[in-house]
């Protein structure tokens, strides 16, 4: 079961996750809004254009209680680009390189290809990607500063986007952690460690190439 989570977390956030290979069009946040959490936010649109960390996932029922978790690497360049790397034992690689989005399942040495624009669309991958309308798709408010984290809550204007809400905390204008709750009141919570923003990434990162004799599912249209 933690595989078809992670994967459809991973896939809304293109991260998760990030976005569609169109130039973004963040404005700056509206001053009714402001806060420290807005503040953070346009920062991080506006400022960030390469970001790598490690990441820690879990998700939650309903009742908070953890049902499943993975970890790994996360490499994003905007606009567009985007790879995360899940570390076994549920291994998986999950790449968009701004025209495809290559999800490579290693145990079951299966791979399934879909063209990136129309497997993202409006969904929250543009948080992280960088590539869309945040302010066209989300409904954004400043929910203040909660312990260490700085707070900003996304509410989709789509019913379609699969996530009733997504919260992302800031420390110090930093991405740290992201929280999204889906149709299923299931809770997707990732905290991000050791950042690294605005440093080289190669672009090697997000090429992927099918390793030989793997099962491939192309489900692109023309």
């Amino acid at each position: 079961m933690m595989k078809k989570v992670m994967k459809r977390a991973i896939i809304c956030l293109a991260p998760i996750l990030t976005g569609i290979a169109i130039a973004i069009t963040i404005t700056s946040i509206g001053v009714a809004n402001a806060g420290p959490g807005m503040d953070s936010l346009d920062y991080f649109f506006n400022e960030i254009n390469t970001f790598e960390a490690r990441f820690r996932q879990k998700v939650l029922d309903e009742s908070m209680a953890e049902i499943d978790d993975g970890q790994g690497q996360v490499w994003i360049q905007r606009p567009g680009l985007f790879r995360w790397d899940y570390a076994p034992p549920e291994a998986q690689v999950i790449v968009g390189d701004g025209e495809n989005v290559w999800i490579y399942d290693i145990e079951l040495e299966q791979i399934t290809v879909r063209n990136q624009e129309q497997t993202l669309g409006k969904s929250p991958a543009i948080l992280l990607a960088g590539s869309g309308n945040l302010e066209e798709n989300y409904h954004i408010e400043d929910f203040g500063t909660h312990g260490r984290y700085d707070w900003v809550n996304l509410m989709p204007n789509s019913e379609d986007s699969g996530f009733k809400e997504i919260r992302i905390g800031f420390e110090d204008n930093r991405l740290r952690l992201m929280e999204l709750l889906d149709n299923l009141g299931q809770t997707t919570r990732i905290i991000f460690v050791d950042l690294k923003e605005n440093s080289p990434i190669p672009m090697t990162t997000f090429d992927f190439i099918p390793p030989p004799g793997m099962d491939i599912i192309d489900h692109r249209e023309p």
